[in-house]
């Protein structure tokens, strides 16, 4: 059997492939060769790049298991893939710390203002240090702090759990009943079961000095025009999970009125081409898209998409 991983695989996950019998082809195709060279494979791996939607998988009859490298699924038509028959799996623990600690980089850039010492410092650093150091002297700790978590799967709890760790009252919101303790792990063995406290979301906006999104794609934005006005005075946002839970064009107004102090923005409505006025905006810390992209989420999640293949290929 072949498998294609189309957005590429740890080396980890593809030596398990390969010693289970398979042949692993990690040479990108484009999207719009896949329907015409798709069905030459069993099974397809992808990330957020490559798009599994219905015309592909009907013109892809060959095809049983369609496998995501980390935790969303918007880009694979699921429902209908599976009404074909097909596997879709994917492994939402394996980057869950890895996402949660890209959290707390820019929270700590925002409450730092490190977002926009390191524009203007290579510019201005040998000339206005004075003033510089002036502009970025009301910064503030995250600890006594209350952190919001909006979404309260894996993710939204090992964000929660760096939160408590640095001393912060963590509160949440989900569509269901979740726990009222977290349990951090430290490195000596020691165990500590922290408390939580879920809410509802209008409370969340309320109370919550920092907001961190852990949502999937919806339909509506997790926060608009209504729900901005909710939010305290001086919060701060990041959106790791994906791009059009926060109302952009609400998001720059609120920025640009003082209401949000700062946001954290990995993802992006229009990925890969995010409006300018984003990217250039002084008080947003940005990344591309890189929750999941360190070495150590990396190997996990290609060892358990390899052992998930494995499974439901030999089926």
């Amino acid at each position: 059997m072949k498998i294609l991983a189309n957005d590429g695989i740890d080396p980890i996950g593809k030596r398990i492939l390969e010693e289970a019998g398979f042949e692993v082809d990690t040479v990108h195709i484009p999207q719009d060769e896949l329907s015409s060279r798709l069905n030459e494979y069993d099974a397809i791996t992808v990330r957020s790049a490559t798009k599994v939607r219905q015309p592909l998988i009907d013109a892809c009859p060959n095809l049983k298991v369609i496998g995501r490298g980390g935790v969303g699924m918007d880009n694979i038509d699921v429902d209908y893939a599976r009404s074909k028959g097909l596997a879709v799996v994917n492994t939402p623990a394996a980057s869950s710390h890895s996402v949660a600690e890209l959290v707390f980089a820019h929270l700590m850039t925002g409450v730092r203002f490190l977002y926009d010492s390191n524009r203007k410092m290579p510019k201005e650093g040998d000339s206005n240090f004075g003033n510089l150091k002036k502009s970025y002297a009301a910064g503030v700790e995250l600890k006594g702090k209350t952190l919001g978590v909006i979404g309260f799967g894996r993710i939204g709890r090992e964000t929660a759990k760096i939160g408590l760790g640095l001393g912060m009252t963590v509160v949440y919101y989900d569509l269901f009943e979740g726990p009222q303790h977290l349990t951090l792990d430290f490195t000596d063995g020691l165990t500590i079961d922290l408390p939580v406290r879920q809410v509802e979301l209008k409370d969340l906006f309320k109370v919550s000095d920092f907001i961190s999104l852990h949502v999937p794609f919806l339909d509506k934005a997790v926060i608009g025009k209504e729900e901005f006005s909710l939010l305290k005075d001086g919060v701060g946002l990041v959106n790791a999970s994906r791009g059009g839970v926060i109302d952009e064009e609400e998001l720059l107004k609120a920025l640009d009125s003082g209401k949000v102090a700062f946001a954290g923005l990995d993802v992006f409505e229009n990925e890969p081409t995010p409006r300018q006025a984003i990217l250039a905006h002084p008080r947003i810390s940005l990344t591309p898209h890189i929750g999941a992209a360190t070495n150590e989420a990396q190997e996990r999640i290609g060892e358990e998409l390899a052992q998930l293949l494995i499974s439901s290929l030999k089926k």
